[in-house]
């Protein structure tokens, strides 16, 4: 998917630091005609390649970007700041910022798998979208978990967004705004997504 969307994406969490990411060995696309040049791309190709971008990163499928779309769209702000805002606040998302998954995709199953509750009740939908002031901990029978003590050891040196608040000795986290378009670091062309919906 990297390769493809010619960027890292950052979907294998500590292997996409080291030489053994996708795009390190090879930064071609995927496929017999990888090779080639890549073509030039304009108008609805950059908005697509976007769109693909940003659903990757996130991990969501087609069906619930266009609702969370929908949702931006009809929300005060700017639409493609409040599109980024939601995905932003997906749980699997927080608990990757917080540093307890090394990728979203771990932290999707480690929330899917019943580890986390929010203000003292359990969560286990990926999607659950946080306020601020909400509490996020490892639950009391998951604090001994060999994975997430790996994980929160392991992203020790890693910083934790503004808008959350992390004290790892309680594998606790605080959410303490919502995001701005300044908290999310990675490389996203969020307009080209809105001109593409909007056609």
């Amino acid at each position: 998917m990297c390769r493809r969307e010619g960027t890292k994406l950052f979907l294998k969490g500590d292997r996409c630091q080291t030489e053994k990411c996708a795009i390190e060995k090879r930064n071609v696309p995927p496929g017999q005609h990888g090779q080639a040049r890549r073509p030039r791309m304009l108008g609805y190709g950059l908005q697509l390649r976007e769109k693909q971008k940003v659903r990757r990163i996130y991990g969501v499928l087609e069906g619930q970007f266009r609702r969370y779309f929908e949702k931006a769209d009809v929300s005060k702000g700017i639409t493609g700041e409040m599109l980024l805002q939601y995905l932003e606040r997906r749980m699997d998302n927080v608990v990757h910022r917080l540093g307890l998954g090394t990728s979203r995709a771990q932290a999707r199953q480690l929330v899917r798998h019943g580890h986390f509750q929010v203000n003292g009740r359990k969560v286990n939908i990926p999607s659950y979208l946080v306020k601020p002031s909400d509490v996020i901990e490892v639950r009391a029978n998951s604090k001994e978990n060999k994975t997430i003590m790996a994980n929160r050891d392991s992203s020790s040196h890693r910083s934790v967004p503004q808008w959350l608040e992390m004290d790892r000795d309680n594998m606790r986290g605080r959410v303490l705004s919502n995001p701005s378009r300044t908290d999310i670091q990675q490389p996203i062309q969020e307009q080209l997504i809105v001109e593409l919906y909007s056609k």
